[in-house]
């Protein structure tokens, strides 16, 4: 697992051992950071899923102005601030469920990473948190990795929707009046 482009390219990073973690394929990572680069320079992200950080911390490489890093597992954060400090990057770190993550992150994101583990249908809730506090900036997306096509919650449209072998990455926003 690496850094894919940006003032870090190149750079590995810590990964987790065993077979329990499943990271978004570089790939998969190269081709979502493509289409999201527009909208990186100065952005402020959520990696609510954070696993080893992967995703915020390629938005960070990219120019985003600051990351929130958020997991249930004190394990994954420990990875995710070992990277952070191999690449010399802050970020907000919580030790949270997604649900308590949602309810007490500040402020609006511009991009909100969303890896779950995909055997959980965590999608409605998240977008219902995410719409009833404000989260996101009026162009902000939710960026939500399965393995199956996901269908929008009141209130939300699919902005992009890609496929790569059996990961879905489906980019929702706030449905425009």
């Amino acid at each position: 697992m690496r850094i894919i482009a940006g003032k870090h390219r190149g750079r590995v990073l810590a990964a987790f051992k065993g077979e329990q973690v499943r990271p978004t394929a570089d790939r998969v990572k190269e081709s979502l950071f493509q289409i999201l680069s527009p909208r990186l320079p100065g952005a402020r992200v959520l990696d609510l899923f954070c696993g080893s950080g992967a995703l915020g911390l390629e938005a960070l490489s990219r120019g985003a102005g600051s990351a929130v890093f958020n997991d249930i597992s004190r394990e994954s954060l420990a990875i995710a601030k070992k990277n952070l400090a191999a690449l010399g990057e802050e970020g907000e770190i919580s030790c949270l469920s997604f649900e308590a993550c949602l309810s007490r992150v500040s402020g609006k994101f511009d991009l909100i990473f969303c890896d779950p583990p995909y055997r959980e249908d965590y999608l409605g809730s998240i977008l219902s948190l995410v719409a009833a506090r404000g989260l996101l900036t009026e162009n902000g997306l939710v960026v939500y990795e399965s393995e199956r096509d996901e269908a929008p919650s009141e209130g939300w449209e699919i902005a992009d929707k890609r496929s790569y072998g059996r990961t879905v990455i489906t980019m929702f926003q706030r449905r425009k009046a």
